[in-house]
């Protein structure tokens, strides 16, 4: 039942295609319609649009690489990305890469199709197809010769991506390369003489490099082996034997002699011929055959000889294209003796098939005694060692004693022959005969020698958020012992951190893990290499790596919001506070700048001292708050890296606005107050307000000069509320005009602000409305910011209230005065005690953080 249903699905969806397609009624395909698209795109990238060239709605057929919006004929791609090399793998690299889109646009439902251009990127680094590359060159080629290299580097991007610029390291100065076309023939040139005998090999690295704007590039190892010419002829030895002596008696087949002779050239170019001259004597042919190949002489019959004889041979060494090379061997015959003298020899130290063998390091040793036997007739006979050989003979009871004379090293020789002479006289004098006998010492290698390290310390950088796994060097050490003694292995440090490894046969050291140049700039490695002796000996070499900086930290902020305060009206590029802000990375990666952002406010910051100043006068009043954001960026390459914080900014108040009274609304303000009035009735009120906050615009109310007609005032002002009340019961004498000079004060520090009032009040049984012409004046002292002043007031052109105020005033001003510095004072000790009580009542309500100079608060 399921696969029926599967079956009519898929019919249907064919049914309903092939009636699509009846029903269109054009088909076009508009050569110049057509969009372009770089390949690799993320998704979601706008790729073109056809609502410029067909009306909607639109709907696309294919999307496996792009979709359409229907209303708009806007196409993006979708999340399977477009890459050109894998749709496009025939088309060559002139060629463009093309995909054919349909879709159904207009209301007509017009099938459209337009051809979308997938545009190459970089995206492909240049490969070897073979990651080492050789060549032969002969020796004798003439500089500026070319080799037309074979193994060229392939780029599967197309255009200036995919061209190719090559070139060589490490040449030291030998080769150099051309290319010659369109780079599709690269030639190696020769640029020095080449002589195998000096250098037989050259290893560089051959480097492709791309044209991309950001170029990539592969490196393939290129190995020039210098093949040989027969440019050298022999030359014989200086050690090849010049004068040889033997006994007369010598038998058949005895080697007489070996000559040495040598060519620097290679294989066959260096094979030696050896003949002997054609000159040479035929009594010397007789006796001697030379061995063309090896150069040894030896006798062809045996010798009898009772005479001395002396024997000149020359010694031809020949080789292709080259004269002969020629050395005289002179050959001394002795006469045979009537008993051989032999040397029996008794080991003392180890020895195997009569060879000793001794530990190298050892103290002078006997190895073994030596002892002459044979015909009696013989006297005066002695031995001695030929050569200078670190071995000594010394007679003791008429034998010998074999011994070292120092200490042996078999890293110096590993085998000594000490050949011993007997030197033989007849008892009657008449006859010397001479022999020898070659002892064979092979030296035992012991563990005396620690690995050496090829460097002492090895320096590498290493750039940051490298691969895990990633190789560092390769160190190597040697050690001069021989079998275990001489195989090393390398092991790390005790306290090394374990990202690092390193192969304990081939001394490769690895890092497993990324490093973090912020976590520690550089690591300090201690290599060992251990040889296999026993007991091993072991030597150390550093390891220094220096880890480069990437731009992957962003700059931090020591706190995501900064808050500050700052007294209104400072001066311009006032400091407000420090920004601190850091970043880990190295170099420009870590240099940071800041800006401000998202704000008009008056501020900027001071990037070379690191903190935020304002630009104009800060005016609370107007606004006492400002809220801003700070972006922070480096100076990375190749990506610049951001971020940001959030500043508030509280403008404090200071006390520059004196208060305003708004009652009474001038000095020419009168009220009429009837006699009737009960004592403590309020009659009016003195109404100011001050701009600034805080204590700057607590007003207080005082009066500067209260009358002193018959010596108090019938009217009082509350210092907090400014209510006028009626001090006592109104009397008769207090009939007429009361002028009470009222100072309205702020709270500011250090001096507070004030501003004046007149309050003019007249006692009057009459309630009809009372007028001034003219504003009384104040004839006390101008200060009256501080404390109240007790002076008289005169009232202008009043001849009724000025007489009495003068004549009360003579009379009373020596009292008055003193009875206002009292009051004064207690009135002051009251108020500070109520304010002090007031703020502890209200301190956890109203408490305001104080701002602290070049210091900030921050919310998390």
């Amino acid at each position: 039942m399921g696969h029926g249903t599967l079956d009519n699905m898929n019919w249907a969806g064919l049914l309903q295609n092939l009636l699509l397609v009846l029903h269109l009624r054009q088909i076009t395909c508009d050569s110049s319609v057509w969009f372009s698209v770089p390949e690799e795109q993320e998704p979601g990238a706008l790729a073109g649009s056809l609502s410029e060239h067909y009306p909607p709605p639109y709907q696309l057929l294919t999307q496996e690489y792009l979709w359409m919006d229907k209303n708009t004929g806007n196409f993006y791609t979708t999340e399977q990305k477009m890459d050109r090399e894998a749709l496009c793998p025939q088309e060559t690299k002139a060629e463009e890469c093309i995909i054919l889109h349909n879709a159904i646009v207009g209301p007509s439902g017009d099938l459209i199709q337009f051809p979308v251009i997938i545009e190459d990127i970089n995206d492909n680094a240049p490969h070897f197809e073979n990651g080492e590359i050789y060549l032969r060159v002969s020796e004798d080629v003439t500089v500026g010769t070319s080799f037309l290299l074979d193994d060229t580097a392939q780029d599967r991007d197309a255009g200036y991506n995919s061209e190719l610029h090559y070139h060589l390291e490490d040449s030291d100065g030998a080769f150099s390369l051309k290319v010659e076309g369109d780079g599709s023939a690269i030639m190696l040139v020769v640029q020095t003489a080449l002589d195998r005998e000096t250098r037989d090999l050259y290893q560089m690295a051959l480097v492709a490099s791309d044209c991309g704007s950001d170029p990539l590039s592969a490196t393939a190892t290129f190995v020039v082996i210098v093949t040989d010419v027969n440019d050298n002829c022999p030359s014989f030895s200086p050690d090849s034997p010049r004068n040889v002596t033997i006994p007369g008696d010598a038998p058949k087949n005895t080697l007489v002699a070996q000559v040495r002779a040598s060519d620097p050239d290679l294989g066959l170019n260096a094979a030696i011929m050896y003949s002997l001259s054609p000159k040479v004597s035929e009594r010397a042919k007789e006796l001697f055959s030379l061995d063309s190949l090896t150069g040894s002489i030896r006798l062809t019959q045996d010798l009898q000889c009772d005479n001395s004889e002396e024997l000149l041979l020359k010694v031809l060494a020949s080789s292709r294209h080259c004269p002969p090379a020629d050395t005289q061997v002179t050959v001394t015959m002795l006469p045979k003796a009537h008993q051989e003298l032999t040397i029996k020899i008794r080991f003392i130290a180890e020895h195997q098939n009569q060879t000793l063998v001794l530990q190298e390091n050892q103290p002078p040793t006997v190895l073994a005694v030596l002892e002459l036997e044979g015909d009696s007739s013989f006297k005066g006979s002695s031995l001695s060692i030929e050569s200078e050989v670190p071995f000594t003979l010394n007679p003791q009871n008429g034998k010998y004693l074999l011994s070292t004379s120092k200490p042996l090293d078999y890293e110096m020789k590993r085998e000594h022959h000490i050949s011993v002479v007997v030197h033989e006289r007849s008892a009657k004098g008449s006859v010397i005969v001479a022999s020898r006998r070659v002892i064979r010492v092979m030296v035992a290698d012991v563990n005396d020698n620690t690995p050496q390290f090829l460097q002492s310390q090895y320096q590498l950088e290493v750039e940051e958020n490298n691969q895990p796994g990633m190789l560092l060097l390769q160190v190597s050490a040697l050690d001069a012992d021989s079998g275990h003694n001489g195989r090393v292995t390398y092991r790390l440090g005790k306290h090394t951190p374990t990202i690092f490894n390193i192969d304990s046969v081939t001394g490769q050291l690895s890092v497993s893990a990324s490093l973090d140049r912020e976590q520690q700039g550089e690591h300090r490695l201690t290599v060992f290499a251990r040889d296999s002796g026993s007991p091993p000996l072991e030597s150390a070499a550093t390891v220094s790596i220096r880890v480069l900086d990437q731009n992957d930290n962003a700059p931090v902020f020591l706190t995501p919001h900064f808050i500050f305060f700052i007294p209104e009206n400072v001066p311009q590029l006032t400091q407000v506070g420090g920004v601190g802000v850091t970043d880990p990375d190295e170099g420009k990666n870590g240099n940071t700048e800041l800006h401000v952002v998202n704000s008009s406010g008056p501020f900027v910051v001071d990037n070379t001292h690191g903190t935020l100043r304002t630009t104009t006068n800060l005016d609370r009043e107007t606004q006492d708050r400002y809220e801003l954001y700070l972006l922070a960026s480096d100076h990375g390459h190749p990506v610049t890296l951001t971020s940001t914080a959030r500043v508030t900014i509280f403008v404090e108040d200071i006390n520059d606005n004196q208060p305003l009274v708004i009652l009474p609304s001038s000095n020419f303000s009168c009220l009429t107050v009837s006699p009737a009035t009960i004592a403590g009735t309020m009659i009016t009120k003195i109404y100011a307000i001050d701009e600034d906050s805080g204590l700057n615009s607590e007003i207080t109310y005082t009066i500067a000069a209260p009358e002193t007609v018959q010596n108090h005032s019938p009217f009082q002002v509350d210092s907090r509320s400014g209510n006028i009340t009626v001090a006592q019961k109104l009397l008769q004498k207090d009939l007429g005009m009361h002028h009470l000079f009222v100072v309205v004060r702020d709270g500011g520090k250090p001096a507070p602000l004030y501003t004046t009032v007149w309050v003019n009040l007249l006692v009057n049984d009459s309630m009809e409305p009372c007028h001034l012409d003219r504003a009384p004046t104040w004839m006390g002292t101008p200060d009256l910011g501080q404390t109240p002043s007790k002076a008289p007031i005169c009232e202008a052109e009043d001849a009724r209230s000025g007489q009495l105020i003068l004549f009360v005033g003579l009379c009373m001003i020596l009292a008055s005065t003193c009875l206002l510095v009292v009051s004064a004072v207690l009135y002051l000790k009251q108020r500070r005690g109520s304010l002090r009580q007031r703020k502890r009542g209200h301190s956890e309500e109203n408490e305001i953080p104080l701002r602290l100079k070049n210091k900030y608060y921050s919310e998390d």
